[in-house]
């Protein structure tokens, strides 16, 4: 195991390499490794712990093993050059704002046979996309928010910038804390009743 803040804010730590010794990457493992470019988490690690990777503003790539289950909240909060992730078939939980504020974020992908999350034009949903769960902060221009949807998760298009324009439809009843905070080019919106 890496435990809780082994290597917080070793700002200069720019290379890791994890054994496949490795099953648990703990809370605040690497936060504010600033230097940090990427992270190739091995397929013998299960979880990724709150905010193992939070503030990492280097990262612009990780691999994200195949038996990992479960991403923690805030794991991967304003790693601010992270431009693309794939979820695994294996993740059955993903905590609450892992990827906020991940501003080049332009896709979110999840593996097909990945029983609990689905991702549509990059976007990350639930399985069934009742809830729309995390847009990616460099996504630009328009979104028209699928009918499917029922509920936007807390700060799910937190610091979108590049947003212009959002419908949503009336098969929305719950707007989540923050869910647009930080929209600053955000002019048109429409709400249902």
């Amino acid at each position: 195991n890496i435990g809780n803040s082994l290597f917080s804010g070793c700002n200069r730590l720019a290379n890791i390499a994890i054994p496949n010794s490795v099953t648990s990457i703990g809370n605040s493992a690497f936060s504010d490794c600033t230097s940090l470019a990427s992270a190739t988490i091995p397929n013998s690690v299960t979880s990724i712990g709150d905010g193992a990777f939070y503030q990492c503003t280097s990262l612009t790539n990780v691999a994200i093993g195949t038996n990992v289950t479960s991403i923690g909240e805030e794991a991967f909060r304003d790693c601010i050059g992270l431009t693309s992730v794939i979820i695994p078939g294996s993740v059955t939980g993903i905590g609450n704002e892992a990827f906020r504020d991940c501003t080049s974020l332009t896709a979110i992908a999840v593996d097909a046979l990945n029983p609990f999350y689905a991702t549509l034009n990059g976007i990350l949903f639930n399985k069934s996309q009742t809830t729309l769960i995390q847009y990616p902060g460099a996504k630009a221009g328009s979104y028209i928010i699928p009918n499917s949807v029922t509920a936007i998760d807390n700060y799910a298009f937190y610091n979108c910038t590049n947003l212009t324009s959002v419908t949503i439809p009336d098969s929305v009843t719950n707007i989540g804390d923050g869910a647009f905070l930080g929209c600053t080019n955000l002019t048109n919106i429409t709400i249902p009743d």
